[in-house]
């Protein structure tokens, strides 16, 4: 089955799931890049960051959502959008930066990849990106562990379980390919107010495939059952004179640089 993505429901809290990419692409050192391309660009608003970050060089992004890519084109224009898979890409010529951001965590086994994208890159080119570390969160194990009950199980034990490695892991696999690299990990307290704001947060991004997967007439009580116990796992706080929720959120990151 093919994931189905919602562009207006992954921009919600767009400026929280930001923060990573503009924190990835500040250490990035390429002065005068020619060529830039977005791995998994999504609905584009995260690309227009790199149009800005180098506004001489020639900025595309591609994914395999035909949905998300739509959504690019409409609001961004100026960059090159295209659909396609990441895993099937090669570019028409070497390329200076390379970024791919909260999507290698999709692809089992993605560190295969990573010759493919050193060798796509030019001599001095640069791979960044950032995964989400949250495996074991709360997030990922409450949807994960109600997706395993009845009456849930019967269509849920094939959908995709994100997997993302540890820093180190990914320092070794690129440096024996010749990078330099720097990795590094963070935890972002995101601070997010409205209903069910963790529910809602998941429900864009990596709890998708389960929702996806459920019929309709189980969706609702799956939805229900997810925000009660998410509530319980993350409680409002006071924040400011009103309710809000903490969301701590570990992200892997690497910048790596072909020799």
């Amino acid at each position: 089955m093919r994931m189905q993505w919602d562009p207006q429901r992954y921009l919600t809290f767009a400026g929280e799931r930001a923060r990573p990419f503009v924190d990835l692409i500040g250490r990035i050192q390429a002065e005068d890049p020619r060529t830039v391309v977005d791995l998994g660009c999504g609905p584009g608003n995260m690309t227009a960051l790199l149009a800005q970050r180098w506004p001489t060089a020639r900025v595309s992004g591609l994914d395999s959502s035909p949905e998300m890519i739509e959504q690019a084109r409409r609001e961004v224009p100026g960059i090159d959008f295209t659909v396609a898979d990441l895993r099937d890409w090669t570019p028409p010529e070497p390329v200076d930066v390379l970024v791919s951001n909260a999507v290698l965590q999709w692809i089992p086994d993605h560190l295969s990849l990573l010759p493919r994208l050193v060798g796509a890159l030019a001599p001095g080119g640069w791979l960044a990106f950032q995964v989400p570390g949250t495996g074991d969160a709360p997030s990922s194990t409450v949807i994960r562990e109600l997706a395993a009950e009845a009456p849930y199980r019967e269509h849920t034990a094939r959908t995709a379980r994100l997997l993302a490695h540890d820093p180190q892991d990914y320092l070794v696999a690129l440096a024996g390919l010749g990078c330099r690299v720097d990795a590094w990990e963070t935890t972002y307290l995101h601070v997010l107010s409205g209903p069910d704001p963790v529910f809602t947060w998941v429900s864009g991004t990596g709890a998708r495939p389960v929702l996806q997967a459920l019929p309709e007439e189980l969706r609702e009580p799956f939805t229900t059952e997810a925000k009660a116990r998410l509530r319980a796992a993350y409680p409002e706080i006071g924040y400011d004179d009103s309710a809000a929720t903490v969301l701590p959120f570990r992200r892997v990151f690497v910048c790596a640089r072909r020799r």
